[in-house]
């Protein structure tokens, strides 16, 4: 059944008390049924914000049009017809549409790749429907709807807050308020301003600490910030910087080789050459040497590297990552999660007197320890956000992996959860949040009494205990015998947690929790948790040795646990290699070089808080690391911000993923290393497209610069040029953009962060290649002249020449390093194919009556054929001795 429920935008959520919000919005605690949200779905549409919408065909089209060489080949067009030279001018617009169909396709393509990307970056949300914990897309949430909030998570809709422990808020993107605003529930005056509505979360803002649940009043266009979304929508996206570095190349090129057409246009005229004809060489060589289609064929680079990554579990929120990721020489990594599998159970338990339980399948604790394993795991239950149900005869699990953990292990001890949260009432609650390492319940007990249950570590929750259970009963707590049982454990591995209670008179005000109000507590025993260890990692560091980038692990566990899963992966082995946060507090600032050199020498850095995290990045960039950071919680974000590479995982806080540049959807430190391999491939394509346009186009400067240097008639005519363009850069450029990576990327050490493109080596075969290819088409050309050849068919050999050459140097560039004959042909069949099909469209023109009138060519003889081979493969031999002799050097 649905209902009639119809929200009036007018309401004042924030003066109304609970219950009339709850029957305004036709809801209740137990959140809606899956058929009235389904029903809101359709009337009141998803909740989501107007975005930029992405170009159609036609405006990508149309986009095509607007290069400054469009308009001059438009123009040289119009000049065509005007001289009644119909011919050409049918050509140049052919030429045109030909040039706007390939960029279409091109244009077409990333954009539908950033698509696909955009969709895998959809939100999600934590739901309570019908008594049910779900997480679902947030566009999915009704009005009507109970949403819980949790630390670093993105508010998804409008709410009235129902429940709120400690919780603060981000609301500055709205009320431009700095300060994070205190939750409460109170209902606030009529008039109250957005900033003041304490009882309300709004669409968009960031939860800083603590939790809330909240019933939504308003979504998409009808919530606070949808009001200003649109204005939001209508910005475009910034362009990267390495697009925004090589248009700006692009149009230096552009004008140099703008400058040595005129010039060469001058000379020409000089000798008595037609007007119109230098007019229209002039264009055509300007058209096929200016790399015009370079920053597009980056930006399919870009979107077929961030596609690849996507399959391999790794989603760019910035294409600026992708080039960045190539510099990367240090990875500082969480250990929970991404270095281990982050299923944490609970594997043994040690009692305060010492009596130990080994938690297994079948495992019988003994009788008289039974009592204090329950009190243990009652007080687990208490303190805890986790969730177990069972749904259509599995176990569903929400919530902290090691709430889940303690959940289970009650359960196995035969605890009922369910019962034990409904036999007290919990009056308080402070949230789990890394600066303060522990969490707790505020209860009243079965008796009346006022009672705290805690769990954290045993460092952060030791000053309060002054008692320990024992089978004697409560004694006092004997230090030693408990700090050397955390010892025992943390030195095999074990993630430990304390757990203890107490009586308390009232429950603290504050957020604060223990501290203010100190309560005495009872130390009931310590959690040993086992998570295991993810079996590829110990490959990925080696991996990562390799690329010559070091390992770095930042976590807040023990050193000894830190160190213990350490020694399993073979990123540290002594105990030297651990620097902890009281080392680093002791040193004192982290501008001494003292600071400096114990973060130089530390592989692991344990029971560090969320400032030291930001310390230890920051000192790794300042001392010359181009650093990849991770993190999860929205304590993360400062590091993240400050990394060159900020790594969220995919299970980690909105706040975490909106500062990061990757996203890690698996959340597995291979991934990473993938990442970063998929990025050096990605980087060395855009290379490889770089040198492929800049070659063949200042060839063809060094052609028409011999012939007119030696006095001869020019080499190609107009049509000649702009159809070599077309049928040599049209589609290998592109091309190459899908080239499979190098076996030796990962073995090369990271790339300089300030390393443009153009570095030593990519000078070097450019204008070596570039040299090649106009030497062999200019001696050609001399030796045929010289011989007496006809013009026209001097042109047309020549014209089969330059196809040649460019088309074979597409395969020279595969590779900076490598022979081409070591490349295989199945890295790349779109660019075989290329080659293929452009080679072919030329015989053709070669051969058809049309295309030879249009172009001035015609076919040649079988000999000639064997003789223009045998030429252009001048440009291969040429760069593989190069690529010997560079190999040689280094070796």
């Amino acid at each position: 059944m649905t209902s009639d429920f119809e929200p009036d935008t007018g309401i004042p959520w924030h003066a109304l008390p609970l219950d009339e919000v709850y029957e305004k919005l036709s809801s209740g605690p137990e959140g809606l049924g899956d058929d009235e949200a389904a029903h809101r779905l359709q009337h009141y549409g998803p909740n989501t914000l107007p975005a930029r919408k992405p170009p159609g065909i036609v405006a990508i089209f149309l986009h095509q049009f607007g290069s400054p060489l469009i308009f001059i080949l438009l123009a040289a067009a119009l000049i065509s017809f005007a001289l009644q030279d119909v011919r050409d001018g049918i050509f140049i617009l052919a030429v045109v549409l030909l040039n706007a169909a390939i960029g279409l396709v091109q244009e077409w393509r990333a954009e539908q790749s950033a698509g696909l990307l955009r969709r895998l970056l959809t939100r999600t949300a934590h739901l309570r429907r019908e008594g049910r914990h779900i997480t679902a897309d947030s566009a999915v949430i009704v009005p009507g709807d109970i949403v819980l909030l949790e630390s670093g998570g993105r508010v998804p809709a409008d709410l009235r807050l129902v429940h709120a422990a400690g919780c603060r808020i981000d609301e500055s993107a709205l009320t431009g308020e700095t300060l994070a605003a205190e939750k409460d529930l109170a209902p606030v005056r009529l008039d109250a301003a957005v900033g003041d509505r304490t009882n309300m979360a709004f669409a968009g803002t960031t939860v800083v600490s603590g939790r809330a649940v909240g019933v939504v009043t308003a979504t998409g266009l009808k919530s606070e910030v949808g009001r200003i979304a649109e204005a939001v929508a209508a910005t475009g996206a910034s362009k990267p910087p390495l697009l925004i570095r090589m248009e700006r190349f692009s149009r230096t090129i552009g004008i140099l080789v703008l400058g040595a057409s005129a010039l060469m246009a001058a000379v020409a005229l000089g000798r008595g050459t037609p007007f119109t004809e230098v007019f229209f060489l002039a264009v055509a060589l300007a058209v096929s040497a200016i790399p015009e289609g370079l920053p597009v064929a980056i930006t399919v680079a870009l979107s077929i590297g961030s596609s690849k990554m996507a399959r391999r579990n790794v989603i760019v929120r910035r294409l600026a990552a992708v080039e960045s990721l190539g510099s990367c020489t240090m990875i500082a990594t969480d250990k929970t999660g991404t270095l281990t599998l982050n299923r944490q159970s609970v594997r043994r338990v040690i009692l305060p007197d010492g009596t130990g339980y080994a938690v297994a399948d079948g495992a019988v604790p003994d009788p008289a320890s039974l009592p204090r394993l329950h009190a243990l795991a009652r007080t687990a239950v208490i303190c805890n956000e986790g969730e177990i149900v069972m749904e259509e005869g599995e176990w569903v699990h929400h919530g902290d992996a090691m709430d889940v953990a303690l959940l289970s292990f009650a359960r196995d001890l035969g605890i009922d959860a369910g019962a034990v949260r409904e036999a007290v009432r919990i009056i308080g609650s402070v949230a789990f949040e890394p600066e303060l390492r522990y969490s707790a319940a505020y209860y009243r007990d079965e008796d009346g009494r006022i009672m705290v249950a805690a769990k954290g570590a045993l460092e952060t929750l030791l000053p309060y205990c002054l008692t320990m259970e024992t089978g004697e009963g409560r004694v006092p707590l004997e230090r030693s015998r408990i700090e050397a049982a955390l010892a025992d454990l943390a030195s095999h591995g074990y993630r430990v947690l304390a757990v203890a209670e107490g009586e308390i008179g009232a429950v603290p005000a504050t957020h604060l929790g223990l501290e203010e109000g100190r309560p005495p507590l009872n130390l009931l025993g310590l959690a040993g948790f086992i998570d295991p260890v993810r079996p590829d990692v110990p490959e990925a560091l080696e991996r990562c040795r390799e690329a010559g980038i070091e390992v770095a692990m930042i976590t807040g566990d023990h050193p000894e646990t830190a160190l213990a899963i350490g020694r399993q992966i073979g990123l540290a082995s002594e105990r030297g290699e651990v620097v902890t946060g009281p080392d680093l507090e002791a040193i004192g600032s982290p501008d001494l070089p003292e600071f400096f050199d114990r973060v130089r020498s530390g592989r692991i850095f344990a029971r560090v808080s969320p400032l030291q995290k930001l310390e230890i990045v920051d000192a790794m960039v300042r001392d010359g690391h181009f650093v990849a950071v991770t993190g999860d919680g929205a304590n993360d974000a400062p590091a993240l911000r400050r990394a060159n590479i900020g790594v969220a995982m995919g299970s980690g806080t909105d706040l975490a993923k909106d500062t990061a540049s990757m996203i890690i959807t698996d959340d597995d430190f291979s991934s990473i290393v993938a990442g970063i391999e998929e990025g050096r491939y990605a980087y060395d394509n855009i290379r490889k497209v770089t040198y492929l346009l800049i070659s063949t186009g200042f060839a063809e400067i060094v052609l028409f610069t011999v012939a007119l240097a030696a006095g001869l008639p020019l080499p190609l005519l107009a049509v000649q040029l702009l159809w070599l363009n077309l049928v040599t850069n049209g589609i290998q450029d592109v091309a190459l953009a899908f080239e499979s990576g190098e076996a030796g990327t990962m073995r090369r050490p990271p790339r300089r962060p300030n390393e443009g493109i153009f570095n030593r080596l990519m000078i070097r075969e450019t204008m070596l290649s570039g040299f090649l290819m106009g030497a062999i088409a200019s001696a050609t050309y001399v030796w045929l002249i010289a011989g007496g050849a006809d013009e026209s068919a001097t042109r047309s050999t020549l014209m089969l020449l330059m196809v040649l050459l460019e088309n074979l140097h597409a395969l020279n560039c595969r590779s900076e390093y490598r022979s081409l004959f070591r490349v295989p042909l199945r890295d790349n069949y779109y660019l075989i194919a290329g080659i293929l099909v452009a080679q072919g469209v030329h015989i053709a023109a070669m051969t058809n009556p049309l295309m030879q009138d249009l172009l001035r060519i015609g076919p040649v003889g079988p000999a000639t054929w064997g003789v223009l081979l045998a030429l252009a493969s001048g440009v291969v031999i040429g760069m593989e001795a190069f690529k010997w002799a560079m190999t040689r050097g280094r070796t």
